[in-house]
């Protein structure tokens, strides 16, 4: 018997606390609702993986800071305290965007840049209101743009002892945009700026999106060096995309090599979320601060299309819900909007591609705030 009592010292079972048991089932919630639910698979279930892994007393398997050893410490030290995947996520990115639709009407940038109004409400928010210090508020305001990648970048380089607590926010509230946005846009909108129907694009040259990235993606470092490995890496990648003489590079960026990485990604940033270091109040108001974020994000850009609506004459008006589309959530929030404008309009007015314009802004938006935010903090 002291041989059996021994043995089970020395097993996960004899180390288990509450904090272990509730981030079991915490993570196993996240890995339902990604098999289920179908929010964010991709990353939600190597996420609730990595934080099940974590909590296994004595397997070493916990990531983040002051974290000795173990497999997942080793990807998280190489992959996110240098600050390595997230950009090559943003590569990955780049590679599976077209810009045309924001070329094509490039008014629709000021919306992407509007829709990034919920980044500065949740971090003055978090700073004045909740008691964070300036670089953990600014590390949670940046869920506001729907960006999983730069959250994670800027969370690591900001507050990484809330990495978890910000990539799950950031992740959640992506994966419930069909949720969220829908009764945002119907309270800031009446029932004929939803049957708005959106004119024929202008055709784009070949030559206008290769030039592209290249000139905006220069201006935007030049103007915010710190946005430099998001925007460079995003930048680099839409030109693999558009050059058409790199075929092979493109179908390996925006496809085995973003899988590899985001597997990577999502395991590591599930590993931070330990027990101690997750069930505490900071994490319940950082996912209550993300919401608002979210909330805010969603009404700027929907609010900046009423606005030029005021401005333009009436044959030029534009429908204010692919503002909403602004938040960073490629290509679902402009999905959202072409599927309740279309419902709204009785499938007379479908803006699929006109929402995607501020779609992909926001993604270079969300960026940019995050530069802003190392410039001034970093």
């Amino acid at each position: 018997m002291e041989v059996l009592a021994d043995l089970l010292r020395t097993t996960g079972f004899a180390g288990l606390t509450w904090h272990n048991l509730v981030m079991f089932v915490i993570g196993g919630v996240l890995i339902y609702l990604a098999i289920t639910k179908g929010f964010e698979p991709l990353l939600l279930i190597p996420i609730g993986s990595g934080a099940i892994l974590a909590n296994l007393p004595f397997a070493e398997m916990a990531a983040g800071l002051n974290v000795e050893g173990g497999l997942l410490q080793m990807v998280y030290a190489v992959g996110i305290k240098t600050e390595f995947l997230p950009p090559v996520i943003f590569l990955g990115v780049g590679v599976l965007t077209d810009f045309r639709p924001l070329l094509s009407r490039p008014y629709t940038f000021l919306l992407g840049a509007s829709a990034q109004l919920g980044i500065f409400i949740a971090a003055l928010g978090s700073f004045y209101l909740a008691g964070f210090e300036i670089k953990e508020a600014a590390a949670i305001g940046i869920i506001g743009g729907a960006d999983g990648p730069t959250s994670i970048f800027l969370a690591s380089k900001l507050a990484p002892h809330l990495l978890g607590a910000i990539a799950v926010s950031a992740y959640s509230y992506m994966s419930l945009v069909p949720i969220i946005q829908p009764p945002i846009i119907r309270l800031l909108t009446t029932k004929r700026e939803r049957n708005i129907d959106m004119p024929q694009a202008k055709r784009v040259s070949k030559t206008a999106v290769i030039l592209f990235p290249i000139i905006a993606g220069t201006v935007a470092m030049l103007a915010i060096p710190s946005s430099a490995p998001l925007i460079g890496m995003l930048m680099f990648g839409n030109l693999i995309r558009e050059s058409g003489v790199t075929e092979r590079l493109r179908k390996t960026a925006g496809g085995s090599m973003v899988d590899i990485v985001t597997i990577f990604l999502g395991l590591a940033v599930g590993a931070t979320m330990s027990g101690e270091n997750f069930l505490r109040l900071e994490t319940l108001k950082i996912l209550l601060l993300g919401a608002i974020a979210f909330g805010f994000s969603t009404a700027g850009g929907v609010v900046f299309g009423k606005l030029i609506n005021v401005i333009v004459p009436r044959a030029k008006r534009i429908n204010p819900c692919i503002g909403a589309a602004g938040v960073s959530a490629v290509p679902m929030a402009a999905r959202v909007v072409q599927d309740f404008v279309s419902k709204e309009s009785d499938g007379r007015v479908n803006p699929l591609m006109a929402a995607m314009g501020p779609n992909v802004a926001g993604v270079i938006g969300s960026a940019v705030a995050a530069g802003v935010f190392l410039m001034l903090l970093g």
